[in-house]
């Protein structure tokens, strides 16, 4: 079996998660399609102290990078929002490989966080047969108790009906959702056959590693409900095949591809510092940063202020291959600045002679992608 050490782990990872040279993709919108489909979804998430994550992640990637750019994807039927570890844009491409978790939550083997109502369901479900696509606002639950997350009975129903299947995200107006039917929104010809346990397997595994690299069946799995069986079945024949490689990373077992090995002869580009996103892929999973990246990071804006060791919104910061601290960053939009309220960094970063010139081109190019014409940092410290 095959050994490799952390840092040839580190350069495989961000080689395939295209954090590690300029991209290697043409084009504003055709490169962000290109960067979806190699990371295989981009996380929603509603905070908007800086750009919010699905804009950021892209960005990250592809400097050409537009905000209207999700929108017209979808628009165009080659993006769908529906869920992977949590709220997410997909590419249209995988679209057949959303349909096994939608079928678990149709057919009661996966209960929704909502309880169904099946007759406000297809009341929902009539209405926007025959007069077409509607938000939740499009709709009135007068004298019925709110549940669940506070939303309403109506918004809830259209939400069970979106995760087993029925209705698809048309689009998003002021970032509120607007549904349709799903066979009003697919692309003709798409593919809807449900995979077979096998090819669900093999799908999950390959797409995850040829966008993270290595990986391990539990991080395959990641909040994925029931699927490990699914993919020990699926492994054992990639593994034969020779289209996957079981190796060891520091004597931990891990699984990769023969192309992520051959990522190792690539050039990486150290001097490329970026702020990532709290949701980023590569980040997404904190336990694997700490046994790759020997990276301890936690998003504190869901922890009370009192405890907070490092800010509300701190970014996660890449250079020279390496995790070496975070800045807590928020956009001033009535000044259009972007504020460092606090910047950290290790004693690694803050003693190289060309971290001030990195560091100076990155927060200008993030403060111009928040729309923000000049950034103060307010205040350096060493870890």
């Amino acid at each position: 079996m095959e050994s490799l050490s952390k840092k040839d782990a580190r350069k495989i990872v961000l080689q395939a998660q295209q954090l590690s040279a300029p991209s290697k993709y043409k084009g504003g919108l055709s490169k962000t399609l290109a960067v979806l489909e190699k990371l295989n979804y981009v996380q929603i998430d509603t905070i908007s102290v800086v750009q919010r994550a699905h804009h950021h992640v892209l960005w990250s990637r592809n400097s050409e990078y537009k905000l209207a750019h999700l929108e017209k994807l979808v628009e165009q039927k080659s993006a769908f929002e529906y869920w992977s570890h949590a709220a997410a844009y997909l590419p249209m491409r995988d679209y057949r490989f959303s349909l096994p978790r939608k079928m678990a939550f149709k057919t009661g083997q996966q209960n929704h966080w909502y309880k169904q109502d099946l007759k406000l369901m297809n009341e929902v479900i009539s209405r926007i047969t025959s007069e077409g696509p509607l938000m939740a606002k499009d709709f009135e639950s007068t004298g019925v108790k709110r549940q669940g997350w506070g939303s309403k009975p109506t918004k809830q129903a259209l939400e069970c009906l979106f995760m087993q299947g029925d209705l698809m995200i048309s689009e998003r107006r002021n970032f509120h959702k607007v549904y349709d039917l799903t066979e009003r929104v697919l692309p003709e010809g798409i593919d809807t056959s449900i995979p077979s346990d096998l090819e669900f397997g093999k799908h999950l595994i390959n797409r995850y590693l040829a966008a993270n690299g290595v990986g391990t069946v539990k991080e395959i799995a990641y909040l994925l409900k029931g699927v490990q069986p699914l993919l020990r079945q699926a492994l054992e024949q990639l593994i034969e095949e020779g289209t996957v490689i079981e190796v060891q990373i520091e004597c931990e077992p891990y699984l990769t591809t023969p192309e992520a090995l051959t990522s190792l002869n690539e050039r990486l580009y150290r001097k490329q510092f970026k702020l990532l996103s709290p949701f980023d892929n590569l980040l997404i999973q904190r336990q694997r940063m700490v046994n790759l990246f020997s990276f301890q990071y936690q998003l504190e804006c869901y922890v009370p202020e009192s405890k907070r060791q490092f800010g509300y919104f701190g970014l996660p910061i890449l250079w020279k291959g390496e995790l070496v601290g975070q800045a807590d960053c928020k956009v001033d939009k009535p000044n259009q600045q972007l504020n460092v309220l606090n910047l950290y960094l290790t004693s690694k970063a803050t003693k190289s002679a060309d971290l001030e010139a990195d560091l100076a081109a990155c927060l200008d190019s993030f403060a111009r992608f928040n729309q923000c014409h000049q950034y103060q940092i307010e205040k350096l410290n060493h870890l």
